[in-house]
C-alpha cells in the first residue's frame, strides 16, 4: 500500500513539473539583484521590478533583467 502511494504521488509529481504550462509561463526568476557582492548574474528570485527594486533600495545594488530571458530564444505563435 505504502509503495502505490509513493508511486502515484511521484507520478502525480513528474506531470506537474513536465507540462508545458508550467515551462510556458515561469515568472518567478524574471528580474536579478545585481552589484558587487551578487556577482552575475546575481540573486534572480524576483518576479516583479519593484520586488527587485525593493530589496535593492538603500543599497549599491541594482536589478536587471534575468540573462536567461533577455537572451532566450523568441517564440512565435
Amino acid at each position: 500500500m505504502r509503495r502505490t502511494i509513493l508511486t502515484l504521488a511521484s507520478f502525480a509529481a513528474l506531470i506537474a513539473v513536465a507540462s508545458p504550462a508550467a515551462q510556458a509561463y515561469p515568472t518567478a526568476d524574471r528580474y536579478c539583484l545585481q552589484g558587487r557582492i551578487w556577482g552575475y548574474p546575481g540573486n534572480c528570485q524576483f518576479a516583479t521590478y519593484q520586488q527587485c527594486m525593493a530589496s535593492a533600495s538603500g543599497t549599491a545594488a541594482y536589478c536587471g533583467i534575468n540573462p536567461r530571458y533577455a537572451f532566450s530564444q523568441q517564440r512565435y505563435y
